[in-house]
């Protein structure tokens, strides 16, 4: 049996305020909102990287912008076209002065935006990349949480 001494580190940038960083992933995460609740495959899309990786809710691995748009418009057209969500951003910890991860609920709610849920029904976990002062989406997993 091994055993390891070396407590695990606490890997968070504080080599600069992430004020202003917190509000753009917040804003990426409004996007995203917006972007489901009008249909708008295009602006669902817009905030990851060509190299972008999503695990959908699904199980399904979409590897690349290309296919994530071809899914963000089927979904849209399909299964999600009459849904509305609620999203909330939680924990956000910024790895890197360039890179984060944050944490978002979901809820169904009306057209209006009141959730149709007391608990979320899914949970996702982002990972953000700062480029050319912009912050990007390079990887999202999303999760059902059982009701």
């Amino acid at each position: 049996m091994t055993t390891h001494d070396d407590a695990a580190p606490v890997v968070q940038d504080e080599t600069v305020d992430h004020q202003a960083d917190l509000a753009s992933v917040a804003e990426v995460i409004r996007e995203v909102e917006a972007a489901v609740n009008t249909n708008d495959a295009e602006l669902l899309t817009a905030r990851f990287t060509e190299n972008t990786v999503v695990v959908n809710a699904a199980g399904s691995l979409l590897t690349g912008r290309r296919e994530l748009l071809a899914a963000n418009r089927r979904a849209l057209a399909g299964f999600l076209r009459d849904e509305h969500v609620r999203y909330e951003l939680g924990d956000v910890v910024f790895l890197r002065p360039d890179v984060a991860i944050a944490v978002k609920t979901a809820r169904s709610a009306t057209a209006a935006g009141e959730p149709l849920e007391a608990d979320p029904s899914m949970i996702a976990l982002y990972v953000l990349v700062k480029e050319a002062g912009r912050w990007w989406v390079a990887a999202r997993e999303n999760t059902l949480i059982p009701a």
